[in-house]
């Protein structure tokens, strides 16, 4: 699952004419060359399954229609407020019964 998520996201990166010619009957090159046609004619063509596309939050959130980073980032504001309330309240606590 994960290594055909990895490959298409290689789709978008990979020129289409990679392999010219010229470059493929050339004698020093042609392993090379056989090496990139195998890696890249394995990479999945056309959009992703539905049987294979994220579900739950990530789906919902993070990849679709709706893709942001707005809960991730809300995450961060969120902890931070926890944090700040809980030291908040503990130093509350050390003005109880005396000053600095």
């Amino acid at each position: 699952m994960f290594a055909t998520t990895a490959r298409r996201a290689l789709t978008g990166l990979v020129p289409p004419k990679i392999a010219t010619p010229g470059a493929i009957s050339s004698g020093t090159t042609s392993a090379r060359t056989q090496a990139v046609i195998d890696f890249y004619s394995k990479l999945p063509k056309g959009p992703l399954p539905a049987s294979e596309r994220a579900t739950g939050l990530r789906g919902k959130y993070f990849e679709g229609a709706n893709a942001s980073g707005k809960p991730l980032l809300a995450t961060v504001f969120i902890l931070f407020g926890i944090g700040y309330t809980i030291d908040y309240q503990m130093h509350l606590k050390h003005h109880k019964n005396a000053h600095h």
